[in-house]
């Protein structure tokens, strides 16, 4: 019987300023324990998490400090549209408890 391979989770950060930074950038990276805490922290800092394997799978041969190639900036772009759309739907349903 073959034994399905199991694959470590991995989780990458990225951060953006577009004051500072001329692409989104890796933040953090991890695999295994580490990317647990990278998610856990930021679940508890109250940032949106996506998971998209390939797209980290791309992301992890990265190093830290590294702006994304421009490849794959569409592909960001979108997560990152995404992120701004939670903020958003957020942000109102705390208008609503209000």
């Amino acid at each position: 019987m073959e034994e399905k391979k199991r694959k470590l989770k991995q989780a990458i950060a990225l951060g953006y300023d577009p004051n500072e930074d001329g692409a989104p950038k890796v933040i953090a990276s991890g695999t295994g324990l580490l990317a647990e805490k990278i998610i856990e922290k930021a679940k508890e800092v109250d940032v949106p998490v996506h998971r998209d394997d390939k797209l980290a799978d791309t992301l992890s041969k990265l190093e830290i400090g590294d702006m994304i190639p421009p490849e794959l900036y569409e592909v960001v772009a979108e997560i990152l549209v995404f992120v701004d759309q939670m903020d958003k739907i957020k942000a109102k349903m705390g208008d609503r408890r209000s």
